[in-house]
């Protein structure tokens, strides 16, 4: 019998709660042994609850009981989690946990550390939620030199984005809805900034390179800044606006940065609508790949989590992950050519012969309802060259980044 604990009973480890339980049978076969949950951590009471059976306030009933051998981390945040994780792993017991913050954070050493002990730090569910893109990394891709990872990594914002497209909602009235419907927090930065898209592609970055990727370094930017009108100029170009977590290799190098971008309709992402998360990969050899599937929730979380409850269960030695402590250069973003979407304010007639001094030949649109201003498309240039004319733009109100490749 394989004794495992789970630290944090809140949304995700009530559900690798719940995943165990109702699927104890499918669990353990593809263990090898049974799986059973000896332990519970939670500085809270569920009267009535049958986890009550297994719970316990102190983390040492945990880290000195040698018959468990695998430990779930769903806290979130870095500590205590961090610290906790850290004991277990010294302990010799392997960790399988969801914490996107403490992976970003303490990724290297925490996998080093399973590594001099022979045992496991995994973390699927850190990225993507049910969808399986770090295994297909660390085990099914390791053939190719990975050329460029990205994807929509934020179920939230992606909600969001939908909902001003298909409803014409503002952005404050698509946050109040998300925030409504359990999908968003009260205190919603780490979505709408990009930050918890800017942690996962940190991750992937990572993985298929091999070298820690700070993720403060990785160029970020949110949505708090696209609005109803954006949208609608999106529609009448046929393009869709997502916030895209990127990753690829350069002229100049590694370049990884989260941004919205407006996408043709011949995109893998393109589609991605509502909640859900997709990941696209380019190799060198394979081509083309994509992972689709639901990014968050209770039980697709928790399932990627238990997946790797049993990946540990079966795997006694350790499975190893290549990403090393040395950091990765990243590449300015000012090396990534595309074309970019810009309003600007007054007329056509009036400004287009000095936005053409800037920007060379471009293609101009008008969105329904709109009045007062224009939009435009450059054609590829660099974020350099862009950057250049748009800081002389007079009337420039907001630009959006255009993924105009004819193939992917």
């Amino acid at each position: 019998m394989a004794n495992i604990a789970v630290l944090g009973y809140g949304t995700v480890g009530s559900g690798v709660y719940e995943v165990i339980k109702r699927n104890q049978a499918i669990v353990s076969r593809n263990a090898g042994e049974e799986v059973n949950i000896k332990r519970v951590l939670d500085l809270r009471d569920f009267p009535g609850d049958p986890v009550e059976e297994v719970l316990t306030h102190d983390f040492n009933d945990i880290l000195n009981d040698e018959d468990i051998s695998v430990v779930v981390e769903v806290m979130g945040g870095v500590e205590p989690a961090y610290t906790f994780v850290k004991g277990c792993l010294e302990a010799g017991k392997s960790v399988c946990t969801s914490n996107k913050a403490l992976v970003a954070a303490k990724g290297p050493e925490l996998i080093r550390i399973a590594r001099e002990k022979d045992i496991n730090f995994f973390f699927e569910a850190s990225v993507g939620g049910g969808i399986p893109i770090i295994r297909a990394l660390n085990l099914c891709l390791t053939a190719d030199d990975i050329e460029e990872i990205s994807g929509i990594l934020n179920g939230t914002t992606n909600y969001m984005m939908t909902k001003m497209a298909d409803e014409g909602w503002e952005f404050e009235e698509a946050l109040k809805t998300a925030q409504d419907l359990g999908y968003a927090e009260r205190n919603p930065e780490a979505d709408i900034d990009g930050w918890d898209a800017c942690r996962k592609i940190a991750i992937l970055t990572s993985l298929y390179t091999g070298k820690n990727t700070d993720y403060e370094k990785v160029y970020t930017e949110g949505i708090t800044k696209i609005s109803a009108k954006d949208i609608k100029y999106a529609k009448e170009l046929g393009l869709r606006i997502k916030l895209i977590a990127e990753s690829q290799k350069t002229e100049e190098g590694l370049v990884a940065m989260v941004a919205p971008i407006m996408l043709k309709k011949s995109h893998p992402l393109y589609n991605v609508d509502d909640v859900l998360n997709a990941v696209y990969v380019r190799g060198n050899v394979l081509g083309p790949a994509m992972f689709f599937g639901s990014g968050a929730g209770k039980l697709p979380t928790a399932s990627a989590v238990v997946s790797d409850v049993i990946a540990a269960v079966k795997n006694k030695s350790n499975v190893m992950v290549e990403w090393d402590d040395e950091d990765l250069e990243l590449s300015s973003v000012g090396s990534v050519k595309r074309s970019f979407f810009v309003r600007v304010s007054g007329s056509e007639a009036e400004k287009l012969p000095g936005i053409r001094e800037l920007f060379g030949e471009v293609s101009t649109v008008t969105a329904p309802g709109v009045t007062g201003e224009f939009g435009f498309v450059t054609g590829i240039m660099s974020e350099k060259e862009f950057n250049k004319g748009y800081d002389k733009l007079d009337g420039a109100i907001t630009r959006i980044r255009v993924d105009n490749r004819e193939e992917l």
